[in-house]
């Protein structure tokens, strides 16, 4: 995607922790401790549900930080890859979770990738998970369209823990907010939307979205939802 903000953060904090601490690497984390493991269970198994995972499926995983949470997703079909920007975070991805031949992870900008790569009919389902937040508008618009246009055998797109637009008042009670904050994806949150503004950029983009939530007693539920994307064309 093209930097028009600062990405640096994103390739720098993760250098910042122990080199074991996957979570805190990819700020996968509540008040700067790592969430439990219940709450990654609830997670994958969100993810799996909503894609209907099965052996039978080759997963991309777009923005996939260092692995740990891909790997879950990996054991659960036939294998997949997983793509980030991060030298530091795929060489970890790399390192510990690359389980069998049919799994793999590369170094390259998402918006990059799904231009070029020249195998995107080997995919039938994909996941953006905690990422799709922090792309500008134009490069959201951008992924989405060329996914569609190119990934033609991905008949399911997850992306996860969106920031609700309609729940901000909320979230900054309490915090700072600046003005324009919520357009803003270097932000820590990133780009908020409601969910009626995802649905539309969804079918702008060729996709048909459908809203979910997470279990009440998952940590960001009160503020965040998913989207399960399907092809429009699938619909008729």
């Amino acid at each position: 995607m093209t930097d028009t903000y600062d990405l640096s953060f994103y390739k720098e904090h993760p250098k910042t922790c122990d080199p074991n601490d996957f979570w805190s690497q990819v700020k996968r984390t509540v008040n700067g401790k790592p969430i439990p493991q219940k709450q990654i269970d609830m997670i994958v198994e969100a993810v799996c549900n909503g894609l209907d995972l099965s052996v039978d499926d080759t997963l991309l995983d777009l923005c996939c930080g260092n692995g740990a949470l891909t790997t879950y997703l990996f054991e659960q079909c036939k294998g997949g890859l997983g793509v980030d920007f991060s030298p530091y975070l795929i060489n970890i991805a790399s390192k510990h979770f690359v389980k069998r031949p049919q799994e793999s992870f590369k170094l390259q900008d998402v918006g990059e990738f799904v231009d070029t790569y020249p195998e995107p009919e080997q995919f039938s389902k994909a996941i953006c998970y905690g990422s799709f937040m922090f792309l500008p508008h134009e490069s959201a618009y951008k992924l989405l369209s060329t996914l569609r246009l190119r990934f033609t055998s991905i008949r399911k797109l997850y992306i996860g823990n969106l920031p609700d637009k309609l729940m901000m008042s909320e979230f900054f009670s309490g915090r700072d907010y600046r003005p324009g904050i919520e357009n803003d994806p270097g932000a820590p949150i990133g780009i908020w939307r409601t969910k009626q503004e995802f649905i539309e950029l969804s079918e702008e983009t060729g996709w048909s979205s459908t809203i979910v939530r997470m279990p009440p007693e998952f940590f960001a539920a009160h503020y965040r939802f998913d989207a399960i994307l399907t092809p429009l064309d699938m619909q008729k």
